[in-house]
């Protein structure tokens, strides 16, 4: 499979890397852009500042010229949080899209987005601070309307994001469930 891989607030760090390694260990080519152009940061807060600094349309103006070169393959789009709600933007608009593999993150549904089955996958804690029950819920209901095909995991006390092995949140148990099942789920597509 096809793996555009979109970091988290965080930058392209260690933990973005890890996983790509893991996914290209199973067999998968991956693709990594670094939206932060070499930016790397400790913190939300200051992760979150500079992306409200270069703004959403850039960010998203990036990952569709990363993108852009390897769309004609049918890509699955993937992402951590920010890199999440990145990723679920370029797949909604991208009708070669094979797939959509959601960690941590999820982001708001254009009006006139439409899909046909696409496969969704959603890793997320619970509770998670960023991806409130409400949302979640209403996220869930508006996907199934446009015409994904979605599966939702929650892991109970996790952190936000918990498959991150060098941030608090880390929750290595939470962590190992997942790759295990976004793997099955990339094998399948």
């Amino acid at each position: 499979m096809n793996i555009m891989l979109f970091h988290s607030t965080y930058g392209l760090g260690p933990a973005v890397r890890q996983a790509a390694d893991r996914l290209r260990a199973a067999g998968h080519e991956v693709w990594t852009p670094d939206l932060f152009e070499g930016r790397t940061f400790d913190s939300v807060e200051e992760g979150s500042a500079f992306r409200d600094e270069v703004g959403k349309d850039e960010l998203l103006r990036r990952a569709v010229l990363a993108a852009a070169p390897y769309s004609e393959r049918g890509l699955v789009y993937a992402g951590f949080s920010l890199g999440a709600a990145v990723a679920q933007t370029l797949a909604l608009g991208d009708d070669k899209a094979r797939g959509l593999l959601l960690l941590h993150g999820t982001s708001d549904i254009a009006p006139d987005a439409s899909v046909e089955g696409l496969p969704v996958q959603l890793h997320v804690a619970e509770p998670d601070p960023f991806e409130t029950d409400d949302w979640l819920s209403a996220w869930y209901l508006r996907m199934g309307r446009i015409g994904a095909d979605v599966e939702v995991y929650r892991y109970a006390g996790a952190g936000h994001l918990y498959t991150d092995p060098g941030l608090p949140d880390y929750d290595e148990e939470a962590a190992e469930a997942t790759w295990r099942v976004a793997l099955g789920f990339l094998d399948s597509l």
